[in-house]
Order: C-alpha cells, then sequence, then structure tokens
C-alpha cells in the first residue's frame, strides 16, 4: 500500500509529532507499506531514512504526490497540505495529537472551526480519550503514542538511590513552580526528597530563585538537557517521575519513557497524563500543591506501594510499543484504504 504521511514538521527539527512521524514511518516500511512523506522542515539533517521525504512541496508537487497515494495520512492536521483532496479524491487518515485549539484548551479561532469541520470526512485517531472527546464532533479511535523502546528501558544493576525527577521543557506550563512549592510544604512536615530536573527552558533562572526563597536549593539539581543513554541511565535512578502540568497534556510522552525505564509516575489529572501512565502510577489533583505533596508523602513514606505500582508497567507499555502501535495504525490506513 502507498502511503503519503504529512508531518508539519519532521527530522531534524525536534518534538513530539515529529518523533512519532518518524518512528510510525520506520515501522509502516518494515511491515511492507511505501512511505512517502511530506513536511515543511527544510532543512535535510543528517540521517537517511528508508523512505521518500518531500521537503516544502509547491502546489503541483503536492498534488502529484497526492495522487501517487493509496492512502493520504495527517499525522496531526494542516490545512496547508489538506486542500489536494478538493481535487484528487483519495481515502484520507488523520492522527489528532493535541487539541483543536488557539495554543490554549478554550479558546477556538477560525482555522479550528474549518478544521472540525473537514475532519468528518476523514477516518480520526485520538492518542488519548480526552482528545478523542475533543473531537467529539468526528468519530474516533483512540491509539496512544509509542515510545521509543529501543532506548527506554530499565537497566540491570542500577541503583535507583535518587527521589523526584521531572522531564520536560522549563516553561509556565509545565508547572514546575507547582512541584517546588510543593517541596516546601512537605520539608515544613519533616519530609525532605531530593529533586532532578531534566530540561531547559526560558523559566530556569526563575525556577532557580524560587528554590533558593523556598530554602530547598540544596534538594534540586538542575541537569539542564539530557538525552540518549544518559538520560536513560538518570531516569533508571529515580524512584518517582513527577509531571505537574497545568496545561492539559493531550498524552503526556515523558511521563511514559520514565515509566520504561523503572519510575513510578505522579501526574496531574487533567488532560491525557491519566491516559499516558495507566496502572504505573497516582494522580494528584490539578494546580493543587497539597494533594501533590500528599502523593509524595504517601509513595515515599510506604515503599511498597511504589513496587505495587511497578507490577503492571510490562503489560501497559507493551500497548505503546512501536511495532504494536504501528500495526493499529496500519490497520486503520488499510480499512480506510478498502472503503
Amino acid at each position: 500500500m502507498k502511503i503519503l504521511m504529512s508531518s508539519h514538521f519532521f527530522h531534524p527539527s525536534v518534538g513530539g509529532i515529529e518523533e512519532v512521524s518518524r518512528v510510525l514511518a520506520l515501522e509502516l516500511v518494515r511491515s511492507g507499506q511505501e512511505v512517502r512523506i511530506i513536511t515543511s522542515t527544510r532543512e535535510n539533517g543528517d540521517v537517511q531514512f528508508p523512505f521518500e521525504v518531500i521537503r516544502a512541496p509547491g502546489a503541483r508537487e503536492l498534488i502529484r504526490q497526492v495522487r501517487w497515494c493509496d492512502v493520504y495520512f495527517h499525522n496531526n492536521i494542516s490545512l496547508r497540505t489538506a486542500w489536494p483532496l478538493l481535487f484528487v479524491r483519495r481515502p484520507w487518515v488523520v492522527a489528532h495529537h493535541t487539541w483543536i485549539m488557539r495554543h490554549t484548551y478554550d479558546r477556538e479561532g477560525w482555522r479550528d472551526k474549518i478544521k472540525h469541520h473537514v475532519i468528518r470526512m476523514a477516518r480520526n485517531i485520538a492518542i488519548s480519550e480526552p482528545v478523542a472527546r475533543h473531537v467529539v464532533r468526528a468519530p474516533s479511535v483512540v491509539i496512544g503514542n509509542p515510545y521509543r523502546d529501543d532506548l527506554f528501558r530499565e537497566l540491570p544493576g542500577v541503583d535507583r538511590n535518587l527521589d523526584l525527577v521531572f522531564l520536560g521543557r522549563l516553561v509556565v506550563d509545565k508547572g514546575v513552580d507547582l512541584l517546588l512549592a510543593a517541596m516546601a510544604f512537605m520539608k515544613t512536615k519533616g519530609a525532605i526528597p531530593n529533586l532532578t530536573i531534566i530540561g531547559d527552558g526560558p523559566e530556569r533562572e526563575a525556577l532557580e530563585r524560587q528554590a533558593e526563597a523556598l530554602g530547598i536549593t540544596s534538594q534540586v539539581t538542575f541537569a539542564g538537557t539530557v538525552t540518549g543513554e544518559d538520560l536513560v541511565l538518570l531516569l533508571n535512578r529515580h524512584k518517582l517521575v513527577v509531571i505537574p502540568s497545568r496545561w492539559q497534556e493531550p498524552f503526556g510522552l515523558a511521563a511514559l519513557e520514565a515509566v520504561a525505564c523503572g519510575c513510578v509516575a505522579v501526574v496531574a489529572d487533567c488532560g491525557g497524563l491519566p491516559d499516558a501512565i495507566g496502572p504505573c502510577g497516582v494522580l494528584f489533583k490539578h494546580e493543587d500543591i497539597h494533594s501533590l505533596a500528599e502523593r509524595l508523602e504517601e509513595l515515599m513514606l510506604k515503599g511498597g506501594r511504589i513496587q505495587k505500582f511497578r507490577v503492571g508497567a510490562e503489560e501497559h507499555l507493551r500497548k505503546h510499543l512501536a511495532e504494536n502501535v504501528a500495526a493499529r495504525y496500519l490497520s486503520v490506513l488499510q480499512d480506510a484504504a478498502r472503503s
């Protein structure tokens, strides 16, 4: 089957959709499909792929590629690459990775209204139950995101001697300030965990000042950007991963990656985070530092509970293996092509 995938950004651009597009394309090729990717990312990078990447195609080239395919797959909807379907009829599948909203979870612009209207003509995939409910105007099947199972894994012989870890970009939406406030509250009650903050961003200096003002600097390590095997090793050294997002995360890939490295997850009860961690952690009330502190204290004081949450990790992770996720996508694509 000839599959044309639209990925608005792609390698060497870095991000969640870019990574999912790469993983899906590789797995679909391994399963015997012919795949091409169209993207607005102009840079080529230094990686050769076993599929063709058409970068920043003009109108004629875009129409030519749509004519080539048996099924047109949008890995997140883009009106910039959807318009050829007005002239070339092809089965259309759209995977929704985020809310169809302007930057926030509660404001819909005119482009969003158009997207909500046109996706009724597509087969729709949602990466979590909340995203599926958000695109309720168009029925969708829920397929959680894949993680890099060739990288994120438990390492034998590593001493899990550190307490808390956060993994993500240091921006207001990620809520790291809430985690620091919860740690300060815990300290007043005699609980003094350590925290490693992995990631960088515009809020780093403000967070460092906050930790100093709260008197918890000695408990907090700002590790900066860590990638590859170094990241896997660092995650393996921690007991709990904390994702305190203010933003309604559509899924929560960082939490899933940490779970694959043996961490138990503590995440806000909003968006797709509960879907991402499944039975491998606990939820706290969104933006509630006291609720977060209580969950952390419970897990730290009762070590047996941590082990309990690790029991179901293997089964949960199996659903998110790249090969298994791609197989489910392929089933939807094949069904669309036959219709």
